[in-house]
């Protein structure tokens, strides 16, 4: 099995292997092709956006610095809106549902590396993916670990770390984040 095969398994992969490095470097470029686009050419953005992610909505909102780790693996949906700094790791895949808003400075990650020093030192690696439903509000500098599911309706407050699943309609808050509200569904 490649280390590709390996990753897109959700197996643990050696994060230096030629086929993983390369997905890297193209989204890179896709980051750095969108960054460097003016920020008031909303048509380019949102070009450049379509062409690095696997999948969009109509209105997708953008703030420059954006960082991502393929692109491929962004899946995003209608009225999606990031302020600036926002990085998603996507090895594996990342989707987000409809009338979503991620604050800036924060970081959304499938990727995870393993408590074995010797396996560090061989540069492994694991990717699990994160899905995110529809009309969730994340505060600016949280962090969403591999393997998170986040409910429809919830709000991530501000320097949040999720590290476990959220239900629907709810407010979160902490590290780790805990539910700390429950929400009405209208």
């Amino acid at each position: 099995m490649t280390e590709l095969e390996k990753l897109d398994a959700g197996l643990e992969y050696c994060f230096f292997d030629a086929g993983v490095v390369a997905r890297k470097e193209n989204a890179l470029k896709g980051c750095a092709k969108f960054n460097a686009i003016d920020p008031a050419d909303y048509e380019a953005q949102l070009a450049a956006i379509k062409e690095l992610f696997g999948s969009t909505g109509e209105n997708v909102y953008i703030q420059p610095n954006f960082n991502c780790d393929s692109g491929k693996n962004i899946h995003v949906g209608e009225d999606f809106l990031t302020n600036y700094n926002v990085t998603i790791l996507d090895i594996a895949p990342v989707y987000i549902g409809d009338y979503c808003m991620i604050g800036p400075n924060t970081l959304i990650t499938t990727v995870g590396h393993p408590f074995s020093p010797k396996s560090r030192r061989e540069k492994k690696a694991y990717s699990k993916p994160v899905t995110i439903g529809n009309d969730v509000w994340i505060g600016g500098n949280c962090t969403i670990l591999p393997g998170v599911t986040i409910g429809n309706n919830v709000i991530v407050a501000a320097g949040a770390v999720v590290t476990k699943d959220v239900p629907d309609n709810c407010v979160v808050a902490g590290v780790p984040a805990k539910i700390i509200k429950n929400l009405k569904t209208n």
